[in-house]
């Protein structure tokens, strides 16, 4: 599959060393997006997946709110993802009960809650599921101090919340956590210093992608970093959130809310989606933000290809970053 870069005939990248090594992809995230694109990157890198904990609806919600710990429902997502194989205990991790006073929980959110209760600590908690699970890669928690999503509407409301946030249907002005300075999971940090590719997105750009980089100290790791940090384009415009968005009015928020200084190349699918309204890829918009547009067929019926992406993601690796610019 031909990775195109969007760049003028002349610019030539230059594959550096951590081409001939199995490479090391730190993603960021959270919600389906995030799970999608560890099941195509497992096999193929060194995999850390830094996962958002603002969820506060159905289960995750309900066990936050009971237990006082972090939403385990993306951290669970995460780790069925990176699985080893498809087996009876990764079935069970998923699976959701339906009738009685658990209706609505999966049993992978309570066998985290009962570690965090039996060991003291959700971080030990992911650490010992990972462990049964047989993971590939790593799961950590973007932070595991109690924070809360909070959205300031175009309209002039205030909504707190990720679920709230998520089913309003007005449109985002800026979303910010509470309290706005959680500590940063330090093996979060030692990941993306050690990365040889950081990657954002796909997923709901703000309550998804932005939740982690929130986060003052997994910002400024992702700043500092001297690889590339790539930003994967949704395909398709989310209703509520991204609704008429172009691929650079994507990039417009994550500047406005982090800087300008985060993201060096915006990967793009040159097919769409089967179903859905597409993100429109304005790659002069791109271009005029400063940054590098790269293009492959990626699309799959609805979201992206998984392993597509995992293979297109682990060739941008080999790409010196100041090629990049």
């Amino acid at each position: 599959m031909p990775l195109i870069p969007d760049q003028p005939p002349h610019v030539e990248l230059v594959p550096t060393s951590r081409s001939r090594n199995r490479v090391r992809v730190v993603c960021l995230g959270g919600g389906t997006g995030l799970s999608m694109i560890l099941r195509g990157v497992k096999r193929i890198s060194n995999v850390t997946a830094v996962v958002t904990t603002t969820d506060d609806g159905g289960s995750s919600g309900r066990l936050r709110r009971d237990f006082g710990m972090p939403a385990p429902g993306d951290v669970r997502h995460c780790l069925s993802a990176l699985a080893e194989d498809e087996s009876l205990v990764n079935q069970l991790f998923e699976h959701r009960f339906t009738d009685g006073e658990l209706a609505g929980h999966s049993f992978g959110n309570l066998f985290l809650a009962g570690l965090t209760d039996l060991l003291g600590s959700f971080d030990q908690a992911v650490s010992e599921s990972a462990r049964v699970l047989a993971v590939v890669g790593r799961v950590v928690p973007s932070t595991t101090d109690m924070v809360e999503l909070v959205a300031e509407m175009e309209d002039g409301r205030t909504v707190r919340g990720e679920t709230a946030i998520a089913a309003d249907g007005a449109s985002i002005r800026t979303v910010r956590l509470d309290p706005p300075d959680p500590a940063a999971h330090p093996r979060a940090l030692q990941a993306i210093e050690r990365a040889d590719l950081i990657v954002m997105g796909p997923g709901s750009l703000f309550t998804s992608t932005l939740p982690p980089l929130l986060v003052p100290g997994i910002r400024e790791a992702v700043r500092a970093a001297k690889v590339p940090r790539i930003y994967v384009c949704n395909l398709l415009q989310q209703p509520g959130e991204t609704e008429g968005y172009r691929a650079s009015d994507h990039i417009a928020r994550i500047y406005e809310h982090v800087g300008d200084d985060l993201v060096d190349a915006v990967l793009v699918s040159r097919n769409r989606a089967e179903h859905g309204v597409p993100v429109p890829v304005d790659r002069g918009g791109l271009r005029r933000q400063g940054v590098r547009v790269f293009g492959a067929r990626l699309a799959g019926e609805w979201q992206h290809d998984a392993d597509k992406l995992g293979r297109t993601l682990v060739r941008l690796s080999r790409w010196d970053r100041d090629e990049l610019q």
